[in-house]
């Protein structure tokens, strides 16, 4: 503004008609009712005005309604009950709805009185108030509009007191008094719009409409937030409008920083408790953080704050589907008066036609094609579904799976029981989280723990009492627990006859326990009835391949009927699954022992296990080897680094295949050992055989030394 210009008068606005231009303003934004603000889109956050430092050579211009900082469209859509909300600011996979027709048509709709939020200044200076915020403004017809701050003493007789009256000449002198620090237009919101003002501080600027475009590029908008997120938690962290946290929230949301995201939604809806927007933009948070329960409880209670909100019933529709709990989810998709998504239903059935499958081929006893039916509906979509995967764990137990069973149950979603939607559910006729306890009781008894099947059950019968398949499964593990350990009781105390029959008791409840058929193949197997105990080892063994227990007892009992062959194999099994069992390398040893003499091979003095043994001269040497049997010789020093290494290697060797002979030569110690064997680099191996050598191995790795002596062990 030049010099003449502040000498020159304000042809139409005195001082008079200025202050009634600005309460007629002020009675714009008081009045909730007003009709010139129905037609605006209230429900989409006004992005507010921010300071933007500017380079010294270029001024800092803005237009003139970006200056008029209260009563803006965003504090008025959180406080009018009347004004129609929109879903342009709830989080979809899109921006929210800025298009310029519905900004054009917004900003027809004001009357002379109304200040427009449009953010398009151009011909519209001349007829908006000239409202003073600590600042002065040129007029409408300069062709510049920079913002600067009025001397210290100076303010305008007009001034707007926070309260919404207008600030006196006495008021306004005393005022400049009190206080000579410039007024800026800060980032935050405060109850006055979207500039909140800061006291004290240099401001910086705005930028121009341009510049502002340029400078908010994606790139240029990333780099800030990323370095700017503390600053703007600051800046949220003391505003009481809850659009304005809402649209930090989606930023926060729209860079996957879904924890500060949901923290900026929590406090929107303390500000705001009755919005349903912002109870679903939470439930997307919580989504985005795998807390699907909880965010269904945000959904419900969207919709329950405002029935008709399609983006809510959308959202829970998908988290239902997610969730496995079809007919929920169809109640949403399908809600009346809403047009359901194609795609979204087309899922839904795809996912209910397996869940259909499922249950027929459950109820018919093909868990086969239970689990067939369960992957595709998982696969479809039903990704979360904590009763999909435990139906899966339950199919592998009735495939005699038990391991894998039990591993499943690690994989199974947590359950979230505070969300009633989810506990009322029904699945396979049964509630949901009675269906959980339901199969977890049945994998506690088939994998012998016992008493904690017994407490399982309970809790199904519990939540879900009327159930017949819960009621049934409780009384036959409470019978099977007892039955067990009055089994038990009898073994212990050698009455074996009575123990077989109360195992018996309890294999009639459950005819799939494998614990059972082992406890009564040990009670046969002490009476004597060696092909019984077998027979009850091989039921155990078909339904819990890997029972380790049960193959030592059907490997005892084919010893006792001098079935060597079956025996060595039952006990070379045991022998890969334990490496460290000293009984079961010592029983493998003996039936390796008896399976040679049956056939007729020589044997003599074999003897089982030893520690290495140290050779201290030639003839000690000769002896060892000419022993019948196998015979490793580890030829070493103890300088040698290899040799250190290796050394503990041996002696592992030597306890993992019992019937071979270890012996050990220390080189320098023994050189005529050495030169007699020719022997020169260590680690060296020889492995004889009845005296003769069949094999040398130099600087062998772990595992080719350990495949040889396997293949010459008995």
């Amino acid at each position: 503004m030049s010099h003449s210009d502040d000498k020159k008068p304000l042809p139409e606005l005195g001082l008079d008609s200025l202050t009634n231009r600005f309460r007629d303003s002020l009675s714009c934004c008081e009045q909730p009712n007003k009709p010139d603000f129905r037609e605006l889109d209230l429900g989409s956050p006004v992005s507010p005005l921010r300071t933007r430092h500017h380079r010294s050579s270029a001024p800092a211009t803005t237009t003139s309604t970006s200056t008029t900082s209260s009563g803006s469209s965003g504090s008025v859509s959180g406080h009018n009950p009347l004004s129609k909300r929109s879903d342009s600011g709830e989080l979809s996979g899109s921006s929210e709805n800025n298009s310029p027709t519905a900004a054009g048509n917004a900003s027809r709709s004001f009357k002379p009185g109304a200040r427009s939020d449009s953010g398009s200044g151009s011909g519209s200076g001349s007829s908006q108030p000239l409202i003073y915020s600590g600042q002065t403004q040129r007029s409408p017809s300069s062709s510049s509009s920079a913002v600067s701050s009025p001397p210290p003493n100076v303010l305008p007789a007009g001034n707007i007191c926070p309260s919404g009256r207008v600030l006196k000449s006495s008021m306004a002198a005393a005022s400049a008094n009190r206080s000579s620090r410039h007024d800026v237009l800060g980032s935050g919101t405060g109850n006055y719009g979207h500039g909140s003002i800061m006291r004290g501080g240099g401001g910086g600027g705005t930028k121009s409409g341009a510049t502002a475009t340029t400078a908010t590029s994606e790139g240029a908008a990333n780099a800030r937030m990323s370095g700017s997120s503390d600053s703007m938690k600051r800046g949220v962290g003391s505003s009481v409008d809850p659009e304005e946290v809402k649209r930090v929230g989606n930023e926060h949301y729209k860079r996957g920083h879904f924890s500060e995201a949901l923290s900026l939604y929590d406090r929107a809806i303390a500000l705001s408790p009755g919005n349903a927007a912002y109870r679903s933009n939470r439930a997307a948070a919580l989504t985005g953080l795998g807390r699907l329960g909880e965010a269904v409880r945000e959904c419900e209670e969207a919709v329950r704050l405002d029935p008709n909100y399609a983006r809510a019933h959308q959202r829970l529709a998908t988290l239902f589907l997610r969730l496995g709990q079809v007919e929920n989810a169809r109640k949403h998709l399908c809600y009346p008066g809403l047009q359901p998504d194609p795609s979204e239903l087309q899922k839904l059935q795809i996912v209910e036609k397996h869940i259909s499958k499922c249950v027929d081929m459950r109820r018919i006893g093909e868990w086969k094609s239970v689990l067939r039916e369960v992957d595709a509906a998982v696969a479809a979509g039903a990704d979360s579904s904590i009763q999909l995967f435990m139906c899966r764990a339950e199919a592998l137990l009735k495939l005699h799976q038990i391991d894998d069973a039990e591993s499943s149950l690690l994989r199974v979603p947590k359950w979230e029981s505070h969300t009633i939607s989810l506990s009322q559910a029904r699945f396979f006729g049964m509630l949901s989280e009675a269906y959980c306890f339901f199969v977890r009781a049945q994998i506690e008894m088939a994998i012998g723990r016992f008493e904690n099947a017994v407490t399982t059950a309970e809790k199904a019968s519990q939540i879900d009492a009327r159930n017949v398949e819960v009621a049934v499964l409780l009384k036959n593990v409470r019978m099977v627990a007892r039955a067990r350990v009055r089994g038990n009781d009898l073994f212990k105390s050698e009455r074996y006859t009575e123990a077989c029959s109360a195992y018996g008791e309890g294999l009639r409840l459950d005819p799939s326990n494998s614990i059972l058929y082992c406890n009564r193949a040990a009670c046969w197997f002490k009476l004597g009835h060696w092909e019984r105990s077998i027979e009850d080892s091989n039921q155990a063994l078909h339904i819990q391949p890997n029972y380790k227990k049960a193959l030592l007892r059907r490997a005892t009992s084919n010893s006792k009927l001098e079935r060597w062959v079956e025996a060595v194999k039952d006990y070379e099994v045991l022998r890969r699954e334990l490496p460290d069992d000293n009984e079961v390398a010592e029983a493998l040893f003996h039936a390796q022992v008896a399976l040679k003499k049956s056939r007729g091979e020589e044997v003599h003095n074999l003897k089982f296990g030893g520690e290495v043994e140290n050779i201290s001269g030639l003839e000690q040497f000769r002896a060892a080897i000419s022993l019948p049997g196998v015979s490793v010789v580890h030829f070493e020093t103890t300088s040698s680094l290899q040799c250190k290494q290796i050394s503990p290697f041996v002696d592992t060797l030597c306890s993992r295949y019992p019937s071979i002979s270890f012996l050990k030569v220390d080189i320098q110690e023994n050189p005529t050992v050495a030169t007699a064997e020719n022997v020169r680099i260590v680690p060296t191996f020889k492995i004889y055989k009845n005296g003769s050598r069949v094999k040398e191995i130099v600087c062998p790795s772990r595992d080719m030394l350990e495949h040889s002596i396997k293949h010459y062990s008995i």
